[in-house]
């Protein structure tokens, strides 16, 4: 990886805008993002880190600039209004917005100012360089990749993540499929990159990360180097004991109250190794939950269900316009994107989601059990 340092440090000497971006909201992907957005700042670099969608976790919450994650741009160009005013001069400048339409009052000097006179131009993009975190697949950005596709062609991507299944979509590609998690990746980059940056507060969002990724070093991807890491992070200021009390022993009530609904509902097929649940838009009102707590029950699941080889939550989306079920499918050893090929899932082969509209729950529910039964039985 040495090379790739060199590599990164050339292209990182002149850029001061940087954006950090990743496609699914989850622990590793918010510790990473923001352990790599305060090592940037330390190198005097402007940060923006960008989540399609995203909502802060509530156990996320205590780490520092947390907040500052957006779920969308806040703007990636100007439009430049250029006028030749030399024979003319300026008398008066004004404008008002009316009806979401911007009206601009120019009053010359002399004689009158016709189109001829006026030029119009877009301005570069905000950012110089493209951080993407925890992400297979540009695609798996969203909405965030797919509106706005110029960007990440014209600017340079680097790449840091911890999945074989990665497509090193990057210019710089950092990719280890030896390490637990993206945030134990990051953690080895910063190590040979600029050790002397990682402080206490890099070090909390890299552990947390860690922690969350292996659900407490309980998960079957947790290695000898993982424990080695987070030993690493504690000397340089990780506190594990606060970092597990927000994680895992300040549970909300409306968390606790769908995990209750969810575990109501679970099933579980041994003969394919299939656990499955759903969950009501009734279910959301009656526990006051948000749907992002959704991704720690299938956590909650994935460590409670080791027999199971592939976990299935379906629940009814927020938006009550129109019927959407959200589908949620995570694997052990099975290639989820596959399992989900007919619904046109977005994610990677280990956690892949869709969204299916005009059809029920049950009705959703009953097509994907029997079409992962029929695939496994295959």
């Amino acid at each position: 990886m040495l090379g790739e340092r060199e590599q990164l440090n050339k292209l990182l000497e002149d850029k001061k805008n940087i954006l950090i971006v990743f496609g699914k909201n989850n622990g590793d992907a918010i510790g990473s993002a923001l352990a790599l957005s305060e090592f940037l700042e330390k190198q005097n670099k402007h940060v923006d880190i960008v989540c399609d969608e995203f909502a802060l976790p509530k156990q996320m919450k205590f780490l520092k600039n947390a907040e500052k994650i957006k779920s969308n741009f806040d703007h990636l160009q100007k439009f430049i209004i250029t006028i030749d005013t030399v024979k003319t001069g300026l008398q008066e400048l004004g404008y008002d917005l009316k009806d979401e339409k911007l009206r601009v009052f120019i009053t010359p000097k002399q004689g009158f100012l016709t189109k001829e006179n006026i030029r119009t131009a877009q301005s570069d993009f905000k950012y110089d360089i493209i951080f993407i975190l925890d992400t297979p697949e540009l695609e798996a950005l969203g909405k965030i990749y797919d509106n706005n596709t110029e960007l990440f062609y014209k600017r340079p991507i680097v790449n840091i993540d911890h999945n074989p299944a990665n497509n090193r979509f990057g210019q710089i590609n950092l990719i280890d499929t030896t390490t637990s998690s993206t945030s134990e990746t990051l953690f080895d980059i910063m190590q040979m990159w600029q050790a002397e940056l990682i402080d206490a507060d890099i070090a909390t969002a890299l552990l947390s990360g860690m922690i969350t990724k292996t659900n407490s070093f309980k998960a079957e991807a947790t290695k000898p180097q993982t424990l080695n890491s987070a030993s690493k992070l504690m000397h340089l200021g990780a506190n594990r004991d606060y970092i597990i009390q927000n994680l895992y022993r300040t549970r909300s009530l409306s968390t606790l109250k769908l995990w209750g609904q969810a575990l109501s509902h679970l099933q579980y097929d041994k003969s394919v190794g299939l656990v499955w649940t759903t969950l009501t838009r009734d279910d959301f009102v009656r526990t006051g939950a948000a749907e992002h707590e959704l991704y720690e029950i299938i956590d909650e699941l994935i460590a409670s269900s080791p027999e199971a080889k592939i976990i299935l939550l379906l629940h009814e989306h927020e938006d009550v316009s129109k019927i959407k079920i959200h589908v949620i499918l995570t694997t052990r050893g099975q290639n989820a994107l596959q399992l989900l090929a007919p619904f046109r899932p977005t994610g990677n082969e280990r956690t892949a989601t869709c969204v299916v509209e005009e059809k029920t729950l049950k009705n959703v529910e009953t097509e994907i059990v029997e079409m992962i039964k029929n695939a496994r039985c295959a």
